[in-house]
C-alpha cells in the first residue's frame, strides 16, 4: 500500500523555524513504522534524523509522536495508520536537538534524583539478598520500564510545569520503595512528598495510556502518594 508521512523538521543551527516536509512510500501491512522511517532514510531522504536501536520495543530510544500519540515507532504497525497521514513529531517537553530527536537529559536527571538502585545498610550476604515470591510479584510489571519517555511527553502536567518530576521517575521510585531488599523505605517516600513530586500527579491517565509496556503508571503513583500519608499518619500524636 502507499503510505503519506509528513515528518517534522527542524535543524537549529540551519533553521529559523520548524516545518514540515512530506515523503510517499509503498509498504506492507505488516511493517513497521520504523522500517518506514528506515526507507524513508535510505532511499530518499539522508539528512533525517531520528533514533533508533533494537527495533523490537526493549531499548525505547525510538519514542516519539504518531499522529498525535505518543509511541515506539518499532511497536507501530503500517495497518494501524491504513489510509491515513502518518504524522510524525519529536516528543514534546524536550528541546529538539535535530528533526524527531530531543535532548533527554533532563529526564534522566530526574529519574537519578529518585536514586533508582537498591540501597541496604546491612551487611550484604555471602549470596544475592533474598527477596519472596510475593515481593517480586509486586513488583513485576514496574520493572518493565525501559525509559522511553513516552509517559513524559504524553503528561500534560509535564508539559506545562518542568519542575514535575514525573511518571516515569516516579514508577523507578516505586520499584524501590516496595522492595523489601531496599533500606530507605521512609526517606524515598520523603523525598516525593513535595508539590512537584508525586502530588503534582492529578491523574490525567496520559502516561497510563501510551505506555508501551502497558505499566498502569498512574495507580502507582496513587500508591506512592497513600504511603506517603500512611507514614504522616502513622508519625501524627493521637
Amino acid at each position: 500500500m502507499e503510505m503519506k508521512f509528513r515528518i517534522y523538521r527542524f535543524d537549529p543551527d540551519a533553521d529559523k523555524e520548524p516545518y514540515y516536509q512530506k515523503y510517499q512510500i509503498s509498504a506492507n501491512p505488516s511493517d513497521r513504522i520504523l522500517d518506514c522511517l528506515n526507507r524513508i532514510k535510505w532511499e530518499q531522504d539522508g539528512t533525517l534524523s531520528y533514533r533508533m536501536s533494537c527495533g523490537h520495543g526493549v531499548c525505547g530510544s525510538d519514542a516519539m509522536k504518531i499522529n498525535g500519540r505518543c509511541a515506539l515507532a518499532c511497536q507501530k504497525l503500517v495497518k494501524e495508520y491504513e489510509g491515513q497521514e502518518v504524522v510524525l513529531e519529536p516528543l514534546p517537553s524536550y528541546k529538539v536537538l535535530k528533526d524527531l530527536v530531543v535532548d533527554l537529559e533532563p529526564f534522566f536527571e530526574k529519574v537519578k534524583l529518585v536514586r533508582p538502585y537498591l540501597i541496604s545498610e546491612t551487611i550484604p550476604p555471602e549470596k544475592e539478598r533474598s527477596q519472596s515470591p510475593e515481593n517480586s510479584k509486586q513488583l513485576d510489571t514496574a520493572i518493565r520500564c525501559i525509559l522511553c519517555a513516552c509517559c513524559m511527553g504524553a503528561c500534560p502536567v509535564v508539559n506545562e510545569n518542568e519542575r514535575f518530576i514525573g511518571p516515569a521517575p516516579l514508577v523507578w521510585a516505586f520499584r524501590y520503595i516496595f522492595d523489601s531488599r531496599d533500606d530507605k523505605y521512609r526517606d524515598r517516600l520523603r523525598q516525593l512528598d513535595y508539590p512537584d513530586g508525586a502530588w503534582a500527579c492529578v491523574n490525567h491517565y496520559e502516561c497510563t495510556r501510551v505506555c508501551p509496556k502497558e505499566i498502569p503508571v498512574t495507580k502507582y503513583i496513587n500508591t506512592i502518594k497513600q504511603e506517603i500519608q500512611k507514614t504522616k499518619d502513622k508519625s501524627s500524636p493521637a
